[in-house]
């Protein structure tokens, strides 16, 4: 399988309009991101194909949403590297919510009082590392502190940190979705080398349309780091395995997406408790009303 990378120079709030939009759609891109090069502090819009680009459909909805044509370079990627982890070998561990998450190369003891992952860097998200990921950590964290649910779900659980974090936390069984089988056997495995693997239950599902999700609602703690567009089509579903009072953990969220977000859940009787912001990305706790 061929897997090129189609980047272009633009400004951040430019980058951040064309993922929004490119998201939007199945059919151009597996991911699309905007990153700073922290050395020349430039903005970047990147999208990832598994075939090759449509480079008139990405100029085409680029003029449409930034109002001006876009010059697009294309680079073939080695599809025998995994550049996920290729990227991510030797971070530091990472402390947040009263977890410490760190990768299987890291020597130091584990800090006296801290819940501890083995979360290697994988063809998965979810290293602990993102903001979207420490935001979760966080929110869980807090959640815990008022309330001891029974009943939780994760969806979109990419490595299973936060499937792995709950169940390490409470030693309560998880349901743990997400729509890529690869995630899926990832979060499995980590559950499997944090000796939760009998709490954590992975679940190839798209979206809350799955036996497993119905057969075990309603849930009184729902944890979704995905994107903002998916949450706000969710929001009806996510409602409705809900019980009253539960809590909802919502993240992969943008600065200026939360509002749409935030009224989208608000009009299924959920109401914004806290929000925490991390760099650009924000994290909601919602409960069901």
């Amino acid at each position: 399988m061929s897997v090129d990378q189609l980047t272009a120079p633009l400004s951040k709030e430019q980058a951040y309009a064309l993922v929004d939009a490119v998201m939007e759609r199945d059919d151009l891109a597996l991911t699309a991101s905007a990153h700073e090069d922290e050395k020349t502090g430039d903005w970047y819009f990147e999208a990832t194909c598994d075939h090759p680009p449509d480079l008139e459909s990405f100029s085409e909805l680029a003029r449409r949403v930034l109002g001006g044509a876009i010059d697009f370079s294309v680079e073939p990627i080695d599809p025998e590297v995994n550049w996920v982890a290729k990227s991510l070998e030797g971070l530091a561990p990472v402390i947040a919510g009263g977890f410490y998450v760190y990768g299987s190369h890291e020597t130091r003891r584990v800090p006296v009082g801290l819940t501890a992952m083995r979360i290697d860097a994988a063809q998965a998200f979810g290293t602990g590392h993102h903001e979207t990921t420490t935001g979760c950590l966080e929110a869980i964290d807090m959640v815990l502190k008022r309330k001891r649910p029974r009943f939780l779900l994760d969806v979109g659980t990419g490595t299973g940190v936060l499937a792995i974090a709950l169940a390490k936390r409470l030693r309560t069984p998880v349901i743990a979705t997400d729509i890529d089988p690869v995630a899926v056997k990832t979060a499995r495995e980590n559950a499997l080398a944090n000796d939760v693997g009998r709490l954590v239950y992975p679940v190839e599902a798209t979206g809350l349309d799955h036996r497993t999700i119905a057969d075990n609602a309603p849930y009184d703690l729902i944890v979704a780091n995905i994107l903002a567009g998916p949450l706000t089509t969710l929001a009806p579903a996510m409602s409705r395995i809900a019980v009253t009072g539960a809590a909802v953990i919502l993240s992969g969220i943008l600065e200026h997406q939360a509002v749409r977000v935030i009224n989208a859940y608000g009009r299924q009787g959920m109401v914004l408790r806290q929000r925490l912001q991390r760099k650009d990305w924000t994290t909601l706790i919602l409960e069901r009303r």
